[in-house]
């Protein structure tokens, strides 16, 4: 098979900027252990990359949580802990309750995941705040992230597929909603 040239590779680290370094050191410190997959590309906008990475693993949770979907809950509640995500705000998600105490990025994610599965899109203020953080770009990637882990919960819910438990995450209850 052919494999078409990389639009973007691994940036050098004596081309890169002092917000990119700090980007990079970031994501080399952190679960991932290193610049991989979309980050490489994501890491000549450190500036979306900083935000969303974090705000990543909280909104796959928030879906997890939606779909009741285990397998992606045990997946990426270490992450999203790793990534500074509160046990708190983790244990009200888990049990369906919007958690009390969010940092600004996790609140924005949540009221826009909520707004836009319940009510099929999202008001003009949500809109805005999330413009206002994440950029048009950020926002774009984020309904990217909803919509992707929407699909990967129905095919995991309809296949069945068993979580691999991880001690220390507890199971998701059934739906409350």
């Amino acid at each position: 098979m052919d494999q078409l040239p990389d639009r973007m590779p691994p940036l050098a680290r004596e081309s890169m900027d002092d917000t990119q370094r700090a980007a990079a050191d970031e994501l080399i410190a952190g679960p991932r252990k290193g610049v991989k997959g979309p980050f490489i590309a994501l890491l000549r906008s450190p500036r979306l990359l900083a935000p969303l990475q974090k705000a990543g693993e909280f909104a796959t949770l928030v879906v997890s949580r939606q779909w009741t979907q285990q397998f992606e809950w045990f997946t990426h509640v270490p992450l999203a802990i790793d990534e500074g995500t509160s046990a708190e705000t983790i244990e009200a998600l888990r049990i369906g309750r919007r958690p009390p105490a969010m940092s600004i990025d996790e609140a924005l994610v949540y009221d826009f995941i909520v707004e836009l599965t319940t009510h099929r899109g999202v008001a003009d203020e949500t809109f805005a705040a999330c413009i206002e953080r994440f950029g048009e770009r950020g926002l774009i990637d984020l309904v990217g992230l909803v919509g992707y882990f929407t699909m990967i919960s129905m095919v995991l819910n309809v296949a069945r597929t068993p979580p691999a438990e991880v001690p220390g995450v507890a199971a998701l209850p059934e739906s409350p909603l």
